[in-house]
């Protein structure tokens, strides 16, 4: 008896429910792929594109995670291949040594801020929505002021967690220029939050 359960539990979990995956999936899709892109109608255009690949690849469908995690991991690599496009041909432009003025904000060893420059508080109370979902709006159009390599490699790697080997793997940056567009991508932020939200 438990046995027939477990088999119908199993079936159940390898079952697709494309009809409900609109209803379901797709406002969560569209907030993944707008914070990643920041462009409303390419989000859609994406959420829709990862629905179509889904019901092309449904017979791949193992049912080893939920269908929300699998239609997220379809969506996460079409992320990736746009930011592949659009950092295609720009890579190359940018390969370069930081700035003479960006060189010192920065540790040469770990990329991260040094003590001298670090960043100011910016005074978010969590507890204050209004307040936070205005600095995420302010923050949403700093992003989109960067180049889309920047753009493409800061959100991978801040906002996804991404290895750098992976970023560099996916985007066909060096290593050295990982850490330049890093470098750069955080000091263009902080300047453009620092005139638009303090």
């Amino acid at each position: 008896m438990q046995t027939a359960q477990n088999e119908a539990l199993s079936l159940e979990n390898r079952t697709l429910h494309p009809q409900l995956w609109v209803s379901k999936h797709a406002d969560y899709l569209y907030s993944y792929a707008l914070t990643r892109i920041n462009d409303e109608e390419q989000a859609r255009d994406m959420v829709q594109e990862t629905f179509l690949a889904a019901l092309e690849k449904a017979d791949k469908f193992e049912g080893r995670s939920s269908e929300r995690t699998w239609l997220t991991a379809i969506l996460k690599f079409k992320v990736i291949d746009l930011y592949r496009k659009n950092a295609s041909g720009f890579a190359k432009s940018t390969e370069q040594r930081p700035a003479e003025g960006d060189q010192d904000f920065f540790d040469a060893n770990d990329g991260h801020w040094n003590d001298q420059h670090r960043p100011r508080e910016f005074g978010i109370d969590h507890s204050d929505a209004l307040e936070n979902k205005e600095f995420q709006r302010i923050l949403q159009l700093c992003m989109k002021k960067l180049p889309s390599l920047w753009l493409s490699v800061f959100t991978m790697k801040h906002m996804d967690d991404e290895a750098t080997e992976t970023i560099c793997s996916e985007l066909k940056v060096s290593a050295s220029n990982f850490w330049v567009i890093i470098h750069r991508a955080k000091v263009s932020l902080r300047s453009c939050l620092q005139k638009n939200w303090i």
